[in-house]
């Protein structure tokens, strides 16, 4: 033991001559740091390396991670696309939960609504906006004009006029799932309603909202200015189980004779 001591020793006033100073470089000058012997070592022990900031390390974490992630996600598509192959008696159950999950839409604003009902706030992220004095409300157009084409004329939803720039309200409370460039509707919202009900804004001159974010009813989510869009009508639509139903239906309107 005295003599791994005296070793020890031996080491410390060996690299003390050796590293008496060890330089940095700032620019041109030179700041030089004098080599002190860690704690372990006036204690006669061993020092401990330092490698918490090894940019070495760091990436070689990441790229485990990232391999580790990509061999899991592999074999989950490899494992789902199997398993519709196979056709086996307990491989029915499966099958259909993997169908549903790839192609339903998850029920965000219902979930939302839940948690809401048990601790009161909305599960959302970013900013959201109360409007007071809501539930007494009849729904309305969600942008101040009237309607230039119905349902019936486009299967599809209802096409809003506008003499003036004007504000885009929700339908009814909900989830953003949607809020983006639409290649038939262009500047396009999209709400899911706790309902399973989706309500489309299209055509807008600008989006006030993000995607996943909760909204409530009669909360503005947009613009439109018939003045500087290049649509002169705003789409509006209502779908629901995958079909779209008449907006008219579900709302007091101001229909143009």
């Amino acid at each position: 033991m005295k003599r791994d001591v005296n070793e020890i020793r031996k080491d410390i006033a060996r690299r003390k001559k050796e590293r008496t100073f060890s330089t940095t470089n700032y620019g041109s000058t030179r700041a030089f740091i004098p080599s002190v012997p860690q704690e372990e070592e006036k204690h006669g022990y061993l020092p401990f390396g330092d490698d918490s900031a090894s940019p070495k390390r760091m990436n070689d974490k990441f790229v485990a991670s990232f391999m580790i992630k990509t061999i899991l996600a592999a074999v989950l598509f490899f494992g789902i696309a199997v398993l519709f192959k196979v056709d086996l008696k307990w491989s029915e159950e499966p099958k259909q939960w993997a169908s549903s999950a790839l192609t339903e839409e998850f029920p965000f604003a219902k979930v939302n609504q839940w948690y809401q009902e048990r601790f009161g706030t909305p599960l959302a992220i970013g900013k959201t906006e109360s409007v007071s004095g809501q539930a007494s409300e009849q729904l309305a157009l969600p942008v101040n004009g009237t309607i230039s084409q119905t349902f019936q004329t486009t299967g599809q939803g209802i096409m809003i006029t506008a003499d003036k720039e004007s504000k885009v309200l929700a339908m009814k409370a909900g989830t953003v799932i949607f809020a983006g460039n639409d290649r038939k509707t262009n500047k396009t919202v999209i709400v899911q309603h706790p309902d399973g009900s989706n309500s489309i804004y299209g055509n807008l001159t600008s989006i006030d909202v993000h995607q996943y974010q909760s909204v409530q009813s009669k909360e503005v989510i947009g613009k439109y200015n018939p003045a500087t869009s290049e649509e002169k009508e705003v789409y509006f639509a209502v779908e629901k189980e995958n079909k779209f139903v008449d907006p008219v239906k579900v709302m007091q309107v101001d229909e143009r004779p």
